[in-house]
């Protein structure tokens, strides 16, 4: 088998070094750096850098850039791909990528999937990759509605034997406004909350609510700007509603009311504890 990875960033890099480790598969790939490219062959996390014409012979490819750049890249190569062969893009937003994308392959006669691996790191560059990064996290996987039940079985399998716990099914919608909550909203809070003026004064006064809280603040502003803004339909009913609701907590308070604190934060906690049964 061999498998194409179009971008070794973060997500690429542990692709590549994950089915290194887990397969017997050929893997090419390609980046923007060609210091990246040698130090992917030199760490054997690549069997050689990709070109068209090795392109053409490879079973599956998987495009880890940002949005655009995903649809850029694929829309450049749409006759670069065997007819059988399976396109697996891995951006964080699905609805701009699949309803420029799927209308291609199914002219073209390749198969495509709309995917998201729910893993990542604080930082970002092939110099943070890691073979178990995938280890026990879902990956999302959103097909054309009459799409291939083979093709979708064969990337399930894959997914599963390089270590994920689950395979997702889904519509890029519900994809997107499942991700406005889950994960772009929190990197939104966690970068608003890290600019009060007392987060430099923190040491010795914080602890692992401090570490949680500001982790995802440390980002690639570049990319989750463009993320938001892909997603904006999705994510701006979410964050408004966050606001209204911070905003009961802050009223309380204003109008010394230990009631109506008490009971806002007793329904979080049940809220929290029915989430972690399930």
């Amino acid at each position: 088998m061999k498998i194409a990875i179009i971008g070794l960033g973060l997500i690429g890099g542990s692709l590549a070094r994950t089915i290194k480790l887990h397969t017997d598969a050929a893997v090419y790939g390609c980046d923007l750096d060609p210091a990246t490219i040698e130090q992917a062959k030199l760490m054997d996390a690549i069997d050689g850098e990709l070109t068209d014409d090795i392109l053409r012979e490879c079973d599956m490819t998987l495009v880890a850039l940002y949005p655009a750049a995903i649809i850029k890249w694929i829309t450049d190569h749409a006759d670069c791909f065997r007819p059988d062969a399976l396109v697996i893009d891995c951006g964080g937003v699905k609805q701009v990528i699949c309803e420029t994308i799927e209308p291609i392959a199914a002219e073209k006669g390749w198969h495509f999937i709309g995917g998201h691996p729910m893993a990542g790191r604080e930082f970002s560059g092939f110099r943070y990759a890691k073979d178990d990064l995938f280890d026990r996290a879902s990956m999302i996987l959103c097909p054309r509605g009459d799409a291939d039940p083979e093709v979708l079985q064969k990337a399930r399998d894959f997914f599963m034997d390089i270590g994920f716990r689950r395979v997702q099914f889904t519509t890029p919608k519900t994809h997107d406004e499942m991700i406005a909550y889950t994960s772009q909203l929190a990197h939104i809070v966690s970068s608003a909350y890290v600019k009060c003026p007392l987060a430099d004064k923190h040491r010795g006064f914080s602890a692992g609510s401090f570490a949680d809280m500001t982790r995802v603040a440390r980002l690639n502003e570049d990319m989750w700007t463009e993320l938001f803004f892909d997603n904006r339909e999705a994510l701006l009913p979410v964050l408004e509603d966050l606001a209204d609701r911070v905003a009961e907590y802050r009223d309380a308070l204003r109008d010394n009311d230990p009631d109506a604190m008490r009971r806002l934060l007793r329904e979080g906690r049940e809220i929290k504890e029915k989430l972690s049964e399930n």
